[in-house]
């Protein structure tokens, strides 16, 4: 199994950037697909960005797509946010989640919550306007 940390959240001024990272430990990362999903307050969790195993293939959440860049670093074990032109909408908890076998050959089917297995604790994002 892996464990997932998250950091960089903090609060931004709108259209302002910054990086979350999830670092992971125990498993490699690079066993697992990753994900980032965000929840406000009051509402439900939402898919925001998924990247393949090797990084190639990734995918958007329309809100955020041209805005946000997920990437990651096998060999230094962590999954990337890259958020810029930040919106007071995009105001939330961050999460990131590893998942395991089997795999999804459509990068497209990432979306839903419900099929990973490992999440972390969560950072906050507050972006101000």
């Amino acid at each position: 199994q892996v464990q997932l940390v998250e950091s960089g959240g903090g609060l931004v001024q709108a259209g302002g950037s910054l990086r979350l990272s999830c670092a992971a430990s125990g498993r490699t990362v690079s066993y697992y697909a990753m994900g980032w999903f965000r929840q406000a307050p009051g509402k439900e969790r939402e898919f925001v960005a998924a990247a393949s195993r090797s990084g190639g293939n990734t995918y958007y959440a329309d809100s955020v797509k041209g805005r946000f860049t997920i990437s990651r670093d096998n060999a230094k074990n962590t999954v990337y946010l890259q958020m810029n032109s930040l919106k007071p909408e995009d105001t939330a908890i961050y999460y990131c989640a590893a998942k395991g076998p089997p795999y999804y050959s459509d990068i497209n089917s990432y979306w839903n919550s419900r099929r990973y297995d490992y999440w972390g604790q969560g950072t906050q994002v507050t972006v101000s306007s």
